[in-house]
């Protein structure tokens, strides 16, 4: 049954439940110190006074809890095109939010949700950091539907043809891409090494301290425990913790990558986007292509072999610390599928045209910054306190080496790259990633040049977006500014409803 949204409606009555369970968060979390006082001092406090004190908080939750449902209401105003909500209980707040400045619409289901059978819809635009409007219990058929009111991208024309307009929305409801487990899988053990070194390393750390401190509480004997080590043993269990350390990091990369986006689905909806995934807690989010700003394909060399590889699409922020959560990730997707994605953002696959290359420079000050100043500040670090060079020199020796192929590979995969209607940055040493935005997307222009650099005709350029900013250092100065001029007329005499 079609909704009528133009008329005031509250949110599903087993709601309640979600707003007294909200309603209990914040004041736990406010009640926290007094909570913990009746904690450790329950013994010596009446009970009596206890269970009135806690009977009475949850009845004055819910009486809360029932007039933040009696008063939370939300409509469309089809007139002037504004999704309006409606909600408090003292002080009532009216928030308006026009139509075609939402950019994304985000269904979630957390795991109380899921249990009363509700979804949570959240509407967003560009203007701040928190979400323009929350309904936080909403049956999923109602969901949908109202989200794809409020992103109704397409103009309503009546097709020529009754049962091809049949066909092609029963086409758009079925999804054109799901991404299967064993990508996932390939998807996990190929990526994000860093962060999940990080995490163990800062458990391992944790887990050292606790050591050290019980060492220190009783008396060991070190000459002893040094006779039983051998460099044999040290070699074995050097070997061993390293594997068992490759093997977490493997494992914690599936299962934060299966957990967060199992059963991902991508559908096509009235030239929207529609993505769904989640094992725990699911999330369905609504993108429309106009609306993005940065698109990423990035993909190292397993993955190449896997032929996998992960997109991302940035949408316009309020702000940096924004950015980040901003990112809609697409992992585990096929070339196939990339370029199906590609098309439907921007209606033809991005071609890669002019390539600029930076100038040598760049990896020489890349090389005195990462390793030139970490030697010469142990060089005088030792000079001051002389101690056996021979361990050190191992370590130096095998940092210079590591971070210089990082250095050389982020130098020799730093491209721009330039065509008339796109314009790609490549960056990275093992997960190379390409950065795609159209000219018309662009807000502003830096370009910059040390006095230094003018005789050889060198500079940089970072542009700048509403997902974030792009840059590319020391390239050919005089084909930067070409194409600066070029940019900044298109973006002003482009018409584009990005916004």
């Amino acid at each position: 049954m079609e909704s009528h949204f133009n008329e005031p409606q509250r949110q599903s009555p087993i709601g309640v439940l979600i707003m007294f369970f909200d309603t209990l968060r914040h004041y736990i979390k406010a009640l926290a110190p007094l909570l913990v006082l009746w904690i450790l001092k329950f013994n010596e406090v009446n009970k009596t006074y206890i269970f009135l004190g806690i009977s009475s908080a949850l009845l004055i939750i819910g009486i809360v809890a029932y007039l933040k449902y009696r008063n939370f209401t939300f409509y469309l105003d089809y007139e002037n095109e504004e999704f309006i909500i409606n909600e408090g209980i003292f002080n009532k707040t009216k928030t308006t939010v026009q139509l075609n400045k939402i950019q994304q619409v985000n269904i979630n289901q957390s795991l109380i949700q899921r249990i009363i059978g509700v979804y949570a819809l959240d509407v967003d635009t560009a203007g701040s950091n928190n979400k323009e409007g929350e309904i936080k219990a909403i049956s999923h058929p109602l969901a949908l539907e109202l989200k794809s009111r409020l992103l109704d991208n397409e103009k309503k024309k009546k097709p020529a043809d009754e049962t091809t307009g049949a066909a092609i929305e029963a086409n758009e409801s079925q999804p054109f891409i799901k991404i299967s487990l064993s990508s996932l899988f390939k998807m996990g053990i190929t990526s994000n090494y860093i962060k999940s070194f990080w995490l163990i390393v800062a458990f391992l750390g944790s887990i050292y301290n606790h050591i050290q401190e019980f060492m220190n509480e009783i008396s060991i004997d070190e000459h002893q425990v040094d006779s039983y080590i051998n460099e044999k043993a040290i070699f074995r269990t050097s070997v061993t913790l390293i594997l068992i350390l490759i093997a977490c990091i493997l494992m914690i990369n599936f299962g934060r990558t299966v957990i967060k986006y199992f059963d991902y689905k991508i559908t096509k909806q009235k030239g929207s986007l529609l993505l769904s995934f989640g094992l725990f807690n699911s999330k369905s989010t609504i993108i429309k292509p106009e609306k993005v700003q940065i698109t990423s394909v990035s993909m190292n060399y397993f993955q190449k072999k896997m032929n996998i590889l992960e997109l991302k699409i940035k949408q316009a922020t309020s702000g940096e610390k924004e950015e980040a959560k901003s990112v809609i990730e697409i992992p585990g997707c096929n070339r196939l599928e990339r370029d199906e994605i590609l098309k439907l953002l921007f209606n033809k696959i991005p071609q890669k045209g002019i390539m600029l290359e930076p100038n040598w420079r760049k990896l020489g000050f890349a090389l005195f910054l990462t390793i030139g100043l970490p030697l010469i500040g142990i060089y005088y670090i030792w000079k001051w306190n002389p101690v056996d060079m021979m361990p050190l020199s191992y370590f130096a020796t095998f940092y210079v080496i590591f971070v210089g192929a990082i250095q050389f590979f982020k130098f020799r995969n730093s491209r721009l790259f330039i065509n008339d209607d796109f314009i790609i940055r490549q960056s990275g040493a093992w997960d190379i990633s390409n950065e795609i935005i159209e000219p018309s997307k662009i807000q502003a222009i830096t370009t910059s040049q040390l006095f230094w650099h003018k005789s050889i005709n060198i500079g940089s350029i970072t542009l700048h977006t509403a997902g974030g900013n792009i840059s590319f250092q020391l390239g050919n100065y005089d084909m930067i500014k070409h194409y600066v001029n070029l940019w900044l007329y298109e973006i002003e005499t482009s018409d584009s409803n990005w916004m």
